[in-house]
């Protein structure tokens, strides 16, 4: 599949900044599963600092804005070629021990019922116990808009009983970890859902670590693995430490943020 992809995040500032430092995981990754062409990032009056490739895998690199100013436009646009890897992340260079990704992290430590619901899935196997627990965090954490928070953890999320693909990802990443299975949280666009609709192109999943097959991704807020229409971005512990963009600003006003995402297909 050929996806174009358009991604803006407008930053606004109610006074004007003196300094704005930004670290970017904005590039897709290098993989079989796809191919990047003509990718192109800005930031309205910035510098592009220098950048690398982290332990993950990742592209980072840095930007700066020096100000005042009292808004800040990040631009992404880019074409990726992909095709299906049922999941599986071949080809992907890195350096990290899979073993790092079963410390927990403030959004996906553990309680009783993530702890419960871990144990209750069985399986020997170990790539058919992934698929298990992928499909009990899908069975207990119905998909819905707008009732999570950027802070709430799995553990808020699996009591709720609702949440977004993020809430999914943390749910799916903790109980992985307790049943023995590295897990990691996977930042990423996604063209449509399996029936076509529109789901919100910028989105989120988890990857776990299968002894044969390496890291093999789970979608659960869509029941499935990642396919073509995924695109890959870079991974961490959770949300926070896999955001796309983190960054300062240097000021004392208020920050508000715009993002608007479209993966669209394009003809071979």
């Amino acid at each position: 599949m050929r996806l174009m992809i358009a991604h803006e995040t407008l930053y606004r500032y109610d006074q004007p900044i003196r300094n704005l430092v930004q670290s970017l995981r904005l590039t897709p990754s290098i993989f079989e599963g796809q191919k990047t062409h003509d990718w192109q990032i800005d930031v309205s009056g910035g510098l592009r600092g220098p950048g690398f490739r982290d332990g993950a895998g990742d592209w980072i690199e840095g930007w700066t804005v020096r100000g005042p100013v009292d808004q800040v436009t990040v631009r992404i646009t880019g074409r990726v070629d992909t095709r299906d890897t049922a999941g599986v992340l071949r080809g992907h260079r890195e350096m990290i021990n899979p073993l790092t990704y079963l410390r927990d992290s403030p959004a996906t430590r553990p309680d009783d019922a993530l702890r419960a619901l871990a144990a209750s899935v069985a399986g020997d196997d170990p790539l058919d116990r992934a698929h298990r627990l992928s499909g009990a965090i899908s069975d207990r954490i119905a998909f819905r808009p707008g009732v999570t928070q950027t802070g709430t953890t799995a553990a808020q999320a699996l009591a709720l009983g609702e949440g977004v693909c993020q809430d999914h990802t943390h749910a799916l990443t903790a109980i992985a970890r307790l049943s023995g299975m590295p897990a990691r949280y996977v930042s990423g666009y996604l063209h449509s859902t399996l029936d076509g609709k529109a789901h919100d192109a910028a989105h989120a999943w988890a990857e776990i670590h299968v002894p044969g097959l390496g890291w093999v991704g789970f979608d659960a807020a869509n029941r499935c693995c990642p396919d073509e229409r995924y695109v890959r971005l870079g991974s961490g512990l959770d949300a926070a430490d896999a955001a796309p963009i983190r960054g300062v600003a240097m000021g004392s006003g208020a920050e508000d943020m715009d993002v608007t995402v479209r993966v669209e297909e394009m003809a071979q």
